[in-house]
This record gives structure tokens, C-alpha cells and sequence, in this order.
């Protein structure tokens, strides 16, 4: 068993799954979504994680847990808090369902992100050039989403590789974690 609380700083951090479904669910409900967008957040949603979480078992991987309705960050922060490590996010390498950008900055955003912001921010530090639409994003609460796991450096790329060719999904490298400030998410 693989639990939430083994991240261990050095070790960089792997996402399986495209963030947004809460606000495309979201747009959807007010008929606003686009077929384009919806049909992608349906594939990203039925799609189990059973392959990503064997794959990562043939590899070193020290922590795991999905991201579902707390968010990414609400589930980060589980991790880092569990693990007693801090984790740096890179911003520019988290991938986004197709107009989840576009429907945020129309204000389709969810009760449950408003919730996750109040509850979380206190332990999250953002860049200030950071988009505050994709700060939305990082809050969503989603549903069916992927993977977020926590392997040695040298592995993460190759975990990364493998899920592409062998179980045919995407997968990103999203941050790090680091030893400081423990229990807490930096977002750059």
C-alpha cells in the first residue's frame, strides 16, 4: 500500500490526469460548455487511474493520492502535511482541460473551489504574476481525477515515458518536494 504521507524532499511530483472538470461541469450545467470541452472532460473522467497507479509500482514511488474533490492543491497540501515536507508547483507545466481556462475567467467556477480557497490558502504561497484564473483551477474540485505521485528525481521523467508508451496516457511533472516549509505548497 502506497499511502499520501512518504513524499520525500528531492523527489519530483507526477500529475496523470488534465485539471478543470468542476468548471466544465460547471459551464455545462449553465449550457455554455462546448461539445469539444465536455467530451474531453467525459474521456479524462471515465478513464480509470488502475494504469497509472501499476505502472507506478514497478517504480520507486514514495507517496500517492488522487485529486478529487479537495482540489490539487487541497490533495498536495494532504501530501505535504502527511509527508512533513513542503512542495514547489510549476505553474507553467500543469495541464488544463480544453476552455477550463476560458470558462473560469467567465466566473462558471464551483462552491466547492470557493470552499477549497477558504480552507487552504492559509498554507499556500503564490507567485504574484500568477493568472488568478489558474489559481481557480488549482482550487476546482474534480471529479475522477488523476494521480499526483511522489518519486525520486532521477524517475519521474522515466515514470512519465512509461505511462505514455505502455498505458497510453499523459502525464506531467508538476513540482518538487522540498524539506521547507513543511506543510505548505509554493506556487511559481
Amino acid at each position: 500500500i502506497l499511502t499520501n504521507a512518504g513524499a520525500k524532499p528531492g523527489d519530483r511530483l507526477v500529475l496523470t490526469k488534465p485539471l478543470g472538470t468542476g468548471i466544465i461541469a460547471t459551464a455545462l450545467k449553465g449550457g455554455m460548455a462546448s461539445k469539444e470541452s465536455v467530451t474531453k472532460m467525459v474521456e479524462t473522467m471515465v478513464a480509470l487511474n488502475r494504469k497509472a497507479s501499476e505502472r507506478m509500482q514497478t517504480f520507486p514511488s514514495h507517496a500517492c493520492t488522487d485529486i478529487t474533490g479537495f482540489s490539487f492543491i487541497g490533495h498536495a497540501l494532504e501530501m505535504a502535511i502527511a509527508s512533513q515536507v513542503g512542495m514547489v508547483i510549476h505553474s507553467k507545466n500543469i495541464p488544463l482541460l480544453p476552455e477550463a481556462m476560458e470558462y473560469a475567467r467567465l466566473g462558471l467556477l464551483t462552491g466547492g473551489g470557493h470552499s477549497n480557497r477558504q480552507f487552504f490558502s492559509c498554507r499556500v504561497e503564490a507567485d504574484t504574476n500568477l493568472s488568478p484564473l489558474l489559481m481557480d483551477i488549482l482550487y476546482d474540485p474534480q471529479t475522477s481525477g488523476g494521480l499526483l505521485i511522489s518519486l525520486p528525481s532521477d524517475q519521474a521523467q522515466n515514470l512519465v515515458e512509461t505511462l505514455q508508451k505502455e498505458a497510453q496516457m499523459d502525464a506531467w511533472i508538476v513540482g518538487q518536494v522540498v524539506e521547507n516549509p513543511p506543510g505548505k505548497i509554493q506556487i511559481i
